[in-house]
């Protein structure tokens, strides 16, 4: 922490503008750019910040991240210029070209994993999907990070590119570049393809709303049940025994653990205490649940 102060220092910064996500505090850092001497920091804060934030913004729940952040800057006093439009972009220029042997642009791309299980699409539906697609002619590139080479090889199979392990953000950002589209879960190279301008195949699970984390002005087709009720994070839920409805349900046979509250039907709720410590669900019991009245 004395280090990234004393860096922050010598940085000389004139102003922070501290971006975080919904559920993220801003404080922490505004605490270490007051230490380091930054005169001005605006952030959006449900917590009072007292004299840490310069601007405080508020923002409505349910906002898309683009949006929210976009509307940050304005309210420190940067705003986009008349007329043009807010999106992602991503400079190409620098894009590397795709590896050898995916062939010329317009292949489809899968991206099967996720830091994080219950966002990933199952490795069984995944490589389904290639199948699939490559049986209808299409060219299927695989995707994934230098620990997910055995899941790439199991999705790609025979019938797809397997490039798992050999892109860095860099590499991977020119193959999503010069793809027909992407399919993929809510997870980052969605939002890169959106930053391309690649549409998006969206296996997004309902762990968190799709308004607000889908991919951002990009062409987009969502797969699953968008109605389905688990739009609540919550703690890791136990298994969720098969339930036809869970859009997180591996149908291979074997489920997964999910991060919602809905799918846990072995979870009960306690029976309701009444004022004098009995169960107020109690069957037969004739005792108010509240205490009466005495006037």
């Amino acid at each position: 922490m004395a280090r990234l102060t004393a860096r922050l220092t010598d940085v000389d910064v004139d102003e922070a503008v501290i971006f975080t996500s919904f559920h993220q505090s801003p404080l922490p850092l505004a605490l270490l750019l007051r230490t380091a001497g930054v005169p001005r920091i605006s952030a959006i804060s449900d917590d009072y910040p007292g004299s840490l934030l310069d601007v405080r913004h508020r923002v409505p729940q349910g906002l898309p991240e683009p949006e929210r952040a976009l509307s940050l800057a304005a309210a420190a006093g940067f705003v986009l210029p008349p007329g043009e439009e807010p999106g992602l972009r991503l400079r190409t220029d620098g894009v590397p070209p795709a590896p050898a042997g995916t062939g010329p642009a317009g292949y489809l791309v899968v991206h099967p994993g996720s830091a994080v299980q219950t966002r990933a699409c199952p490795p069984e539906l995944a490589a389904r999907i290639v199948r699939v697609l490559a049986a209808a002619g299409y060219r299927v590139v695989v995707t994934g990070g230098p620990d997910e080479r055995d899941l790439t090889a199991r999705v790609a199979g025979t019938s797809g590119i397997d490039l798992g392990g050999r892109t860095g953000l860099v590499e991977l950002a020119g193959i999503v570049a010069r793809a027909g589209a992407l399919v993929v879960g809510n997870t980052g190279p969605a939002h890169l393809a959106a930053a391309l301008g690649v549409p998006v195949v969206s296996l997004f699970a309902p762990t968190v709303p799709f308004g607000q984390w889908g991919p951002y002005r990009v062409p987009t087709v969502r797969l699953g049940d968008a109605g389905a009720p688990a739009g609540t994070p919550g703690p890791p839920a136990a298994r969720c025994r098969g339930i036809p409805a869970c859009p997180l349900w591996n149908r291979a046979g074997s489920s997964r653990r999910c991060g919602c509250w809905a799918y846990r039907p072995e979870r009960r709720r306690r029976p309701r205490r009444s004022w004098r410590g009995r169960s107020a669900d109690r069957r037969g019991s004739r005792r108010p649940a509240v205490r009466p009245d005495r006037r």
